[in-house]
């Protein structure tokens, strides 16, 4: 299969996946992987979609959960963006989250699918708290790509592009991408697949911003820690998840509906 004939399209993942950050649950999450599909719509206006993605999902609940109802999909195109969930908690092991994915990988592309993923940005570049986190993140994304490389899957290197950590393609919880965000991991899925019409301008830096302050720094990481991170390691403690009591917002192959 050549670019551009691309007529099904499943997505598997967590919350980027299913949108979180683009839209809210009352006017309906957007995120990359409608997007994306819009982008594959333009060349093949009779795709169809499904978005089996699940907020809070580890990699390994995405495989379990996902991939059986994504391979009866019969997808000629899928998505596979999972591991930021496991990369935030203790224990983390690289090798293994990336196994999960490459599990996936094997098993969609075996099936005739064109696969495509991603790898992640530095975290501490876009909150300063978390740069702990940094060498995970070093790990999985070389991980992601050796498991990649082993199944021919395509790599958008949205953790690689300077861009990717700029604050304005983030939402303020830092977790998720703003609807900017969304946009350009779509742009960078189109370019990794050589979708017609796709190019590199997903990596073009956003125009200069004024420098903040220390003050205003510090004010910033102050509220994120008191508003979204302290929240978080409070589920964690609990033993819950964002997920909890939730399914696919489109679990079936359908065409898009215009915007």
């Amino acid at each position: 299969m050549h670019s551009g004939e691309y007529l099904r399209y499943v997505a598997l993942g967590d919350s980027q996946t299913e949108g979180v950050g683009d839209g809210d649950d009352t006017i309906g999450l957007r995120g990359f992987a409608d997007r994306f599909a819009e982008r594959l719509a333009v060349v093949n206006p009779s795709l169809l979609y499904a978005n089996l993605a699940v907020r809070g999902r580890l990699a390994h609940q995405v495989r379990a959960g996902q991939l059986a109802p994504a391979l009866a999909l019969r997808p000629d195109i899928a998505t596979v963006v999972a591991g930021v969930n496991d990369l935030l908690r203790p224990g983390f092991d690289a090798a293994r989250v990336a196994g999960e994915l490459e599990e996936m990988f094997a098993a969609l592309t075996a099936s005739g699918a064109r696969v495509v993923t991603v790898t992640f940005p530095d975290v501490a570049r876009i909150a300063p708290l978390a740069r702990p986190l940094a060498p995970r993140v070093v790990a999985l994304n070389a991980h992601i790509r050796a498991a990649a490389a082993r199944h021919g899957v395509a790599v958008a290197e949205t953790g690689g592009a300077a861009v990717s950590t700029d604050p304005r393609l983030w939402s303020v919880d830092r977790l998720h991408a703003a609807p900017l965000g969304h946009d350009r991991i779509a742009a960078a899925l189109a370019h990794a697949v050589e979708l017609p019409g796709s190019d590199d301008a997903w990596t073009r830096p956003l125009p200069p911003r004024p420098t903040p302050t220390v003050l205003r720094s510090a004010v910033g990481e102050a509220r994120w820690l008191a508003g979204f991170l302290g929240p978080w390691l409070a589920r964690r403690l609990r033993g819950a998840s964002s997920g909890d009591g939730r399914t696919a917002k489109r679990p079936h192959l359908e065409p898009l509906t215009p915007r």
